[in-house]
């Protein structure tokens, strides 16, 4: 048996599965105390939106560099993508990385962490959505669609006020954008999945990961955005360009070698742990641990696992 056959054959396994997915979905969830740390840490005030804009700028170009790395170590050449994708490739950083982080950085610099964990929980349903009523390359079954209900619900319950009563705690810049980012990120995903088969994904990551850092970082530079450079900021950026290359990485092998049902159900994680993080880190245990956070998070974590049950259903079926 070959190392790279012996390499699938290892992820196939359920312990490594858990342990690898377990650590992919950590890392995503560790950004949303991360960029807010970040904020802290450079001193980036909730209306600089151009800081906020660079930040994410600097963060996705050396993301993108790590990304052309692991994919140039693995295909033993530079990693890069066929002329015909160029194209395609600055298609998905409109969408991924310049659209949804342009989105995602100013909403969670006028939101808390646990709100903007859960509301990006509710990715998987998009995703489901679009993908089924606009490139219609899935089915709506009845219990895909009863999880998007349940996950919905634990997005409209941790908006609602503390005190009690019906007006949602809502605002455009903060709560709306970091919705906006992730139905972007949903139309990214679809998109992703109708050009994975023409190029490497990890190659496209990359790429788009670079070109879409290099848009955003210059933006914000134009427009006044600046950084403080302090060895414990170069540190918290590394990190963070880490967690896009390391997890992305991790998640793509995991997809290679398993059907994609048994894999996205794993994704249940990045709310739970978004949320417990910015408890922790951000000193949020109030609205986390509250009767109300615990219950929108468990919907959103039952909506997540109904619908990966019907993917999965719906494998076996077929």
């Amino acid at each position: 048996m070959t190392t790279d056959a012996k390499r699938e054959t290892n992820l196939t396994k359920t312990p490594i599965i858990i342990i690898l997915a377990f650590i992919s979905c950590f890392l995503w969830g560790s950004a949303f105390p991360c960029i807010k740390i970040g904020y802290r840490m450079f001193d980036i005030a909730a209306s600089d939106t151009a800081s906020q804009i660079f930040f994410a700028g600097v963060r996705f170009t050396i993301a993108g560099l790590m990304v052309i790395l692991i994919g140039s170590l693995q295909q033993k050449r530079l990693a890069h993508p066929r002329r015909e994708m160029i194209g395609p490739v600055i298609g998905l950083s409109l969408m991924q990385t310049i659209g949804q982080y342009f989105f995602f950085y100013i909403g969670l610099a006028h939101s808390t962490g646990v709100s903007s964990s859960i509301i990006e929980g509710a990715n998987t349903f998009f995703t489901i959505l679009i993908a089924a009523l606009i490139f219609r390359t899935e089915h709506l079954a009845w219990n895909k669609i009863l999880g998007c209900a349940a996950g919905f619900a634990g997005v409209l319950l941790i908006q609602l006020p503390s005190g009690g009563g019906t007006v949602f705690s809502f605002t455009v810049l903060g709560e709306g954008f970091i919705l906006i980012s992730t139905i972007l990120a949903a139309f990214s995903s679809s998109y992703i999945k109708s050009c994975a088969q023409r190029e490497n994904p990890v190659t496209m990551s990359g790429y788009q990961f670079l070109f879409g850092g290099i848009v955003l970082a210059a933006g914000g530079f134009l427009v006044g955005g600046r950084l403080g450079i302090h060895a414990a900021g170069i540190l918290l950026l590394l990190y963070m360009a880490f967690i896009s290359a390391a997890a992305y990485t991790i998640w793509s092998m995991l997809l290679a070698a398993n059907p994609v049902s048994r894999i996205a159900v794993f994704g249940f994680f990045n709310p739970v742990i978004g949320v417990l993080l910015s408890a922790l880190l951000l000193g949020e245990a109030n609205q986390a641990f509250s009767l109300r956070g615990l219950m929108a998070l468990a919907l959103v974590c039952v909506g997540i696992v109904v619908v990966n049950h019907a993917f999965s259903v719906g494998t076996q079926a077929s």
